[in-house]
């Protein structure tokens, strides 16, 4: 079975932010197009498409609907086959980072300091390690093939 292609029933006019999502999700459709999908992966991308396809009202309501689409298929790919666009790790790790180690190292340089001040420097340490820890996650996707070429 085979993605639909996408179709555009609104105006697009080059050079709009609106044409440069287009281009980015048609990327993405050429990608996933090049992998071995199983048959259940490319019916809901599919039903994705052809939601996408039905939207006539506006170039606002398209753009609106192409982003909430794309986040959705990004999921369901992350779900089941754990497909992951470029960098997603490192995004998602650097709030992971910031809130899991940032805030406990500021609270700790607030205490021991006796300044509650410095509670946000712990903040850019937190980031730090979320950020090492996404990257060598994005690394090893990328090695197993798990990584699209992508940047969501």
């Amino acid at each position: 079975m085979e993605l639909l292609p996408l179709e555009v029933n609104v105006p697009v006019h080059e050079g709009d932010t609106l044409h440069d999502r287009i281009t980015k999700f048609q990327h993405l459709l050429g990608e996933l197009g090049e992998r071995n999908l199983s048959e259940e992966v490319v019916m809901a991308i599919n039903e994705h498409i052809q939601a996408l396809n039905d939207v006539t009202v506006s170039a606002k309501a398209f753009s609106k609907e192409l982003r909430k689409r794309q986040s959705k298929i990004i999921a369901l790919l992350q779900k089941k086959l754990k497909l992951v666009p470029k960098n997603y790790y490192r995004n998602l790790w650097m709030v992971l980072g910031m809130s899991a180690f940032g805030i406990p190292l500021g609270t700790v340089f607030g205490v021991t300091q006796g300044n509650m001040g410095l509670l946000g420097i712990g903040l850019p340490i937190g980031m730090v390690i979320g950020i090492a820890v996404g990257t060598s996650m994005d690394t090893k996707a990328k090695k197993e093939g798990k990584q699209l070429d992508f940047g969501g």
